[in-house]
C-alpha cells in the first residue's frame, strides 16, 4: 500500500461527482472530447497557446475544473465525473474556446471617450540619465511541489552614473509558452527545461521599454525569469501564486545581500550598479504575474504558513504594486500595499478583467489607507503590454491574443480606430509603470491625478484613453452597498454575483461582477442597480446609519452605465439626518466602446462638490435627466485631494491548507478540510466547497483567539486502485483580515496498487485499408479512468508505415498534422490517448489504414504507450501491413 506522495494537486481542482452508466450518458459536443468515467479530455488539432486565464472545464453552468495541458498543448484534461456529458464546455476567463463564436451584431465602431486634458506632469518622459542593461543566471531553486527546479535569472537596466542607493522597480512576466523552435513557427511546448532542438522563450525581455523609461529617471529596474514555473504550474491548486511570490522573494533577497554585506558577491552586471535602496520597491506583474507580486506583497507582510521554499528574514519594504491585466483567481488582494491595476479593453486572454478584484474586494478588509486605483485602457489587448509576446518583436511566435481565429471585432480588430498598436499600447504601459514609481517610490503627488480617477492624461500615452477610478488613499465610506442598504424608486440592491435573475445585478459583462470561481453566490458583494423609463424618476439608496462626510471636499461615486451608451446625466442630492436635501449639482457618464466581446460595463468615477457645514447624511438620491435607462452604482465616498500615510500594519490571515490522508481498505472515514488563521480580533471569511453535489457556502466569524476553521468530509475507502481525489475548500476575506491561500482541501490519496494492464492484437495484420487493433486489459477494475498515451516509435526493421498509408483525418485529429508531405509516422507529433473507464476492463486502440496505387511493399508500425493516469506503466505493440489484394 502506497504511503507517501508529494503533497501536489495531481488531479485538478475539480467537483467530485459520481459518473453515470455508459449507458445513461449523453454523447459529449464533438470527437474532441473524451469522457471516460472520472476523467474528461479535450484535444485540438494544432498547440493552443498558453493562456495566462487558463483553460476551465463547464458542464453548463457548473465549474469542473481547471485543466492541465499537454507539454505540446494540444490536450487538456480534468479529473470530473460529468453529468451530462452533451453540456461540456471549454471556456477561459468566461469566453468559449471549443467553438467559433457567431459574428456579433452588425456594429458602427463606436467612438472613442473625449481626449482628457492634460496632467500637470507627464512622467512618461525620459530622464536625465543614459541607461546601461546586463543579465545574471545564479543556480536555480527548488520550490515545494515543482519537480525541476526554477531558474533564477534576470534582465537588469540601470542608470548610468546615478549617485547613492537607488529605489528598486521588480518586472515578473506572466503565464506563456516556455520553449519555440528557431526552424517551425508552429512548434511550442511547455517544457522545462526546454528538449534538443527547441528554445527557452525569453518572455523576461519584454519590458525593456518600461525598465529603460524608468531607469532614465533613476530607478533601478529588474525583469525575472519564470518558466519554470509556468511549465508546472497547472498541476498546483493557486495556480502558482504561491511560488511566484517565493521566486520574487528569493531574488529581493539577494539584492539585499547584494545592496549591503555581500556587495562582493553580486554578479558582474549587478556589482558595477548603483546599490538598491530596499526600502524603496515597487512590484510589476503581468498577467499571473500580477497575482504573483500580490502574494509576494502579502507574504513580505504577514509570513505564509509551512514551507514556501522561501525562508529568511524581509528585508525590503515594497512600497507599492503594479498589476498589468492582472489573473486573481484568489480574489486575495492585499489591502495595505497600494497598487494600480491595468485593465486593457480589449484583453482577450484575461478577459474578464478580473484584476477589477484588486480594487472592489479590499473594501472593508484593512482602514482604507492604501491607494488602489484601475486604468481601463480603451483598445490594449493582454500581450503587447510584453514585447516578446508582440509580432513583429518577439524573438518567438507570437499572436494577437483578441479571440483569435474568431470573427472580426468592431471594437478591437487591430485597426479599428478604438484599437491600440502594440507600440501606442507599450507606450502607454511605460508611462502609467512610471507614474505609479513617482508615486509610490519618488512621493511625487504630482503624478496622483493620473491615478486616483481625477480625469486627466498623461500625453507620452497618446493616443490613448486611458481612464482611472480608485479606492482608498483614505476616502470616507458613504455608500458600499451591503445587506442593511436600503434602495428604494428607480434602485434596488443587486447581487453582484448570482444566478437567480431576480436578485443578480444583470449578466452583461463587467470586471466589477466577476466570481470567484468555486461560487455561485457571493452574498456580500452588492451593488445598486438603477432603471428608469422617465426623467426625474430618482433612485434613492440609503445606509444602514447616517454618515459623516466631515473633512471631505467632494464626492465621488463610480457610475457604470452600458456599453455604447449615449452619456446618461444625474442630479445628485444628499439628504441629511434632519431630512434637509441638499444638491450638489450633477454628473455625465457615457459607455465606453463596448462589443460582445470586451468586458466593459466599468464604474467610472465621477465627483461633485460638497457645501461647508453638511452634518449627518442620511441618504443619497440619484436623479436621470434622460427619458430611460439604466446604470449601476459600485459604491460612493467622501474624497479629498492628495495621499494619507498608510501605516504599516499586519492584518491578520487565514489560508486554506492542503491536506492529505489515505482513503483506507474499508469503511468509512471523517477529516476535516481546515483554513488556518493568525492574528488577533475578530475576523470574518466566508467559506465555499461542495457537499453531496451540492456547493455550499458559510459564513464564518473567528473568534479572538481562534486559529482555524474546519469543514468535515467523510469518505469510503476499498482496496480498488483509483485516482487520488481532491475535496477543495476555498476561503474569501470579509473584514479584518487578508487570505493568503485561497484554495485548499482534502487529498484523499488512493493506498491501492495499480491494475496490471496487457496488450493483445485483435487485428495485428491487415492489408491496407484496413484499420490495425489491439485490445487493452486490465487485471481487474478500477474505480477511476486509467489513461495511457502512445506514441509512434521507428520500428527496429522494414519500412515504417508513413503519414500518407493512414487516415488523414484521423492523423490530423491526434496530431494536428497533415498528410503531406508523406513522412514516418516517428516524424509526427501523433499521440494515441487510450482511456478505460472506471468499472470497465478494456478498451480498444487502433490504427486507420488507406489504400494507395504505391507498391511499397510490406510495412510496419510501433508504438509505444505510458502511464497518464496511473503513471510507471510501460509497454509496446506492433502492427504489419500488406499489399491491397
Amino acid at each position: 500500500m502506497r504511503r507517501t506522495v508529494a503533497l501536489l494537486v495531481p488531479v485538478l481542482l475539480a467537483a467530485v461527482l459520481p459518473a453515470l452508466p455508459a449507458s445513461a450518458a449523453p454523447e459529449p459536443p464533438s470527437s474532441r472530447w473524451t469522457v471516460s468515467g472520472d476523467e474528461i479530455r479535450w484535444t485540438t488539432a494544432t498547440p493552443m497557446p498558453v493562456l495566462d486565464a487558463g483553460v476551465e472545464f463547464w458542464e453548463g453552468d457548473r465549474f469542473l475544473g481547471r485543466a492541465r495541458e499537454s507539454a505540446d498543448l494540444r490536450s487538456f484534461t480534468v479529473g470530473a465525473a460529468p453529468r451530462d456529458p452533451a453540456a461540456l464546455q471549454v471556456r477561459s476567463a468566461g469566453r468559449r474556446l471549443d467553438v467559433v463564436e457567431p459574428s456579433p451584431p452588425a456594429l458602427s465602431a463606436p467612438a472613442l471617450p473625449a481626449s482628457l486634458p492634460e496632467a500637470a506632469v507627464d512622467p512618461g518622459e525620459p530622464g536625465p540619465y543614459a541607461t546601461e542593461t546586463g543579465e545574471y543566471a545564479l543556480d536555480p531553486v527548488r520550490l515545494p511541489g515543482y519537480a525541476t527546479p526554477i531558474e533564477v535569472e534576470a534582465v537588469v537596466v540601470a542608470p548610468k552614473g546615478a549617485g547613492g542607493d537607488r529605489p528598486l522597480v521588480l518586472f515578473l512576466h506572466g503565464r506563456h509558452f516556455t520553449c519555440y523552435s528557431r526552424t517551425n513557427p508552429d512548434q511550442i511546448s511547455l517544457d522545462w527545461p526546454c528538449p534538443g532542438g527547441l528554445t527557452s522563450v525569453p518572455s523576461h525581455r519584454g519590458y525593456l521599454k518600461a525598465q529603460e523609461l524608468l531607469a532614465s529617471q533613476g530607478y533601478l529596474t529588474v525583469s525575472i525569469s519564470a518558466n519554470g514555473i509556468n511549465a508546472q504550474d497547472a498541476s498546483t491548486a493557486d495556480a502558482g501564486a504561491q511560488a511566484r511570490s517565493s521566486l520574487v522573494r528569493h531574488h529581493l533577497a539577494k539584492w539585499a545581500d547584494w545592496s549591503g554585506a555581500g556587495r562582493t558577491s553580486a554578479p558582474g552586471a549587478v556589482k558595477a550598479l548603483p546599490a538598491a535602496d530596499m526600502s524603496k520597491v515597487l512590484l510589476v506583474g503581468h498577467s499571473r504575474g500580477g497575482e504573483g507580486v500580490n502574494r509576494a506583497a502579502t507574504d513580505s507582510l504577514t509570513p505564509p504558513p509551512g514551507d514556501t521554499g522561501f525562508e529568511g528574514p524581509v528585508r525590503w519594504n515594497i512600497r507599492g504594486d503594479v498589476l498589468i491585466g492582472p489573473t486573481i483567481f484568489g480574489h486575495n488582494p492585499a489591502p495595505d500595499v497600494p497598487s494600480v491595476t491595468f485593465l486593457p479593453g480589449c484583453d482577450g486572454d484575461v478577459s474578464d478583467l478580473q484584476g477589477q478584484m484588486f480594487l472592489d474586494q479590499t473594501r472593508g478588509l484593512s482602514r482604507g489607507e492604501a491607494l488602489h486605483s484601475a486604468l481601463y485602457m480603451v483598445g490594449a489587448n493582454h500581450n503587447y503590454f510584453n514585447s516578446e509576446w508582440t509580432p513583429g518583436q518577439a524573438e518567438a511566435p507570437a499572436f494577437d491574443d483578441f479571440w483569435p481565429g474568431q470573427q472580426p471585432d468592431p471594437i478591437c480588430t487591430p485597426g479599428a480606430p478604438t484599437r491600440l498598436t502594440a507600440q501606442q499600447q507599450q507606450a502607454a504601459g511605460a508611462t502609467y509603470v512610471a507614474a505609479s514609481a513617482a508615486l509610490f517610490l519618488a512621493g511625487d503627488q504630482s503624478v496622483l491625478p493620473l491615478l486616483d480617477g481625477t480625469g486627466v492624461r498623461a500625453p507620452s500615452a497618446d493616443p490613448a484613453r486611458v481612464l482611472s477610478h480608485a479606492l482608498g488613499a483614505g476616502r470616507r465610506a458613504f455608500v458600499v452597498p451591503d445587506g442593511s442598504t436600503a434602495a428604494t424608486g428607480s434602485a434596488r440592491v443587486c447581487e453582484q454575483v448570482s444566478r437567480d435573475a431576480a436578485v443578480t445585478c444583470g449578466t452583461a459583462r463587467s470586471p466589477h461582477f466577476v466570481g470567484f470561481r468555486f461560487a455561485s453566490v457571493q452574498p456580500e458583494r452588492l451593488a445598486v442597480a438603477l432603471k428608469w423609463s422617465a426623467a426625474g424618476q430618482a433612485g434613492v439608496v440609503t445606509p444602514a446609519a447616517p454618515v459623516s462626510l466631515a473633512g471631505s471636499t467632494d464626492l465621488a461615486l463610480r457610475l457604470a452605465v452600458p456599453g455604447n451608451a449615449a452619456a446618461a446625466r444625474f442630479g445628485v442630492v444628499l439628504n441629511d439626518q434632519s431630512g434637509r436635501k441638499h444638491s450638489l449639482g450633477s454628473v455625465s457618464v457615457a459607455g465606453l466602446p463596448s462589443s460582445e466581446r470586451t468586458s466593459s460595463l466599468w464604474a467610472q468615477e465621477v465627483r461633485v462638490p460638497l457645501p461647508s457645514g453638511l452634518g449627518q447624511v442620511a441618504s443619497l438620491e440619484l436623479v436621470p435627466e434622460s427619458a430611460s435607462g439604466e446604470a449601476w452604482l459600485i459604491d460612493a465616498y467622501g474624497w479629498s485631494q492628495g495621499l494619507v500615510p498608510v501605516t504599516p500594519v499586519r492584518v491578520p490571515r487565514v489560508d486554506a491548507t492542503l491536506v492529505a490522508v489515505d482513503e483506507g481498505n474499508s469503511g468509512t472515514q471523517t477529516h476535516n478540510m481546515v483554513v488556518t488563521a493568525d492574528g488577533d480580533g475578530t475576523r470574518v471569511i466566508r467559506l465555499f466547497h461542495t457537499e453531496a453535489q451540492t456547493p455550499k457556502t458559510r459564513l464564518v466569524t473567528l473568534a479572538p483567539g481562534q486559529t482555524r476553521a474546519e469543514v468535515p468530509l467523510t469518505f469510503a475507502g476499498n482496496t480498488r486502485w483509483s485516482s487520488d481525489v481532491l475535496n477543495t475548500v476555498a476561503v474569501q476575506a470579509i473584514s479584518n483580515v487578508v487570505v493568503g491561500s485561497a484554495v485548499g482541501g482534502l487529498l484523499v490519496r488512493n493506498d491501492d496498487p495499480a491494475p496490471r494492464i496487457t496488450a493483445t492484437p485483435v487485428a495485428g495484420s491487415v492489408a491496407e485499408g484496413g484499420a490495425l487493433k489491439w485490445k487493452l486489459t486490465l487485471s481487474e477494475a478500477a474505480d477511476s479512468a486509467f489513461s495511457v498515451s502512445g506514441v509512434p516509435l521507428a520500428p527496429a526493421s522494414g519500412t515504417e508505415l508513413s503519414t500518407t498509408d493512414v487516415n488523414a483525418d484521423w492523423l490530423l485529429r491526434n496530431s494536428g498534422e497533415a498528410a503531406l508531405p508523406s513522412r514516418p509516422l516517428s516524424a509526427t507529433r501523433l499521440e494515441l490517448y487510450v482511456s478505460i473507464p472506471a468499472g470497465q476492463t478494456s478498451a480498444e486502440v487502433s490504427v486507420p489504414t488507406v489504400t494507395d496505387t504505391s507498391a511499397e511493399g510490406g510495412e510496419s508500425v510501433r508504438l509505444r504507450f505510458t502511464g497518464v493516469s496511473p503513471t510507471g506503466v510501460e509497454f509496446e505493440v506492433t502492427g504489419e501491413v500488406t499489399e491491397a489484394a
